[in-house]
């Protein structure tokens, strides 16, 4: 092991150390190396990327219309900026196969990061990779981890919730989160994350059968950061919220400018 993979591999285990239910990782998710070291100087503990934001910055969609290339370029810039743990949102891994999902993760841990989202919804579709499918794909991320030497967060997402839009069905949908939550726990999961969960009793139901930490995204839930850990959450995402609002302000700035 050389002694920047060993470095990056105790970076790992601090950033995992961090996700502590009842006192829970806040992530306010960036786009860039400019943004990231914003929020490092402003005293965020770890950095977060977001793939909308990422892929918005450099003018694409989401879903991994941004280049595999630049993803990782960007990556890399943030990792050589800042000295806190960076995790990357990876999207699918931008492959379908467990051997494909290897070999980019193992690419994206080349670039420094010591860890991933990454999601069950198979990416141009609307449907979810079925559990087995998923359960091996986060398998060989496991594996490809090990391999490289260092303890990836995988932070396994389901898109369950964020795909239902009428909240009155989430309570439905617990058997098949409850159900993927102890798969992708076997397959070697760190993290657990439900984007799209707002419902408090749901979210603490979540916390309460899961034995990784468990990640929810801020929306329009109302909570405040000390609701979410008395339910048991460890980590907390912005989402492309950041983003929205710097775009917001930079366009709001631009026309006051004109007048």
């Amino acid at each position: 092991m050389t002694n920047a993979v060993s470095k990056q591999a105790e970076k790992a285990q601090i950033f995992t150390d961090m996700h502590q239910p009842g006192d829970p990782l806040v992530l306010y998710n960036i786009w860039d190396a400019g943004s990231a070291k914003v929020i490092e100087e402003a005293g965020a503990r770890a950095v977060a990327t977001g793939s909308w934001s990422v892929a918005g910055a450099q003018g694409f969609d989401d879903g991994e219309k941004l280049p595999l290339e630049i993803a990782l370029m960007t990556a890399r810039r943030i990792c050589q900026t800042v000295e806190v743990p960076v995790t990357l949102d990876f999207e699918g891994a931008y492959a379908v196969g467990p051997t494909g999902v290897a070999s980019n993760i193992t690419l994206a841990m080349k670039q420094g990061i010591v860890g991933i989202n990454f999601e069950d919804q198979m990416i141009g579709s609307k449907g979810l990779h079925k559990l087995e499918e998923q359960s091996k794909r986060i398998a060989a991320a496991r594996e490809a981890s090990e391999a490289y030497g260092v303890p990836l967060f995988i932070n396994a997402r389901t898109d369950l919730f964020l795909k239902e839009a009428n909240q009155d069905w989430h309570a439905g949908l617990m058997p098949q989160a409850l159900e993927r939550l102890e798969a992708y726990t076997a397959a070697g999961a760190s993290g657990f994350f439900v984007p799209g969960l707002t419902d408090p009793e749901l979210i603490a139901r979540v916390c309460e059968a899961s034995d990784i930490p468990v990640n929810v995204m801020t929306l329009s839930n109302g909570l405040s950061v000390a609701e979410l850990a008395d339910l048991g959450v460890a980590r907390i995402s912005h989402g492309p919220g950041p983003f929205r609002q710097a775009m917001r302000d930079l366009a709001t700035r631009f026309v006051d400018t004109m007048s």
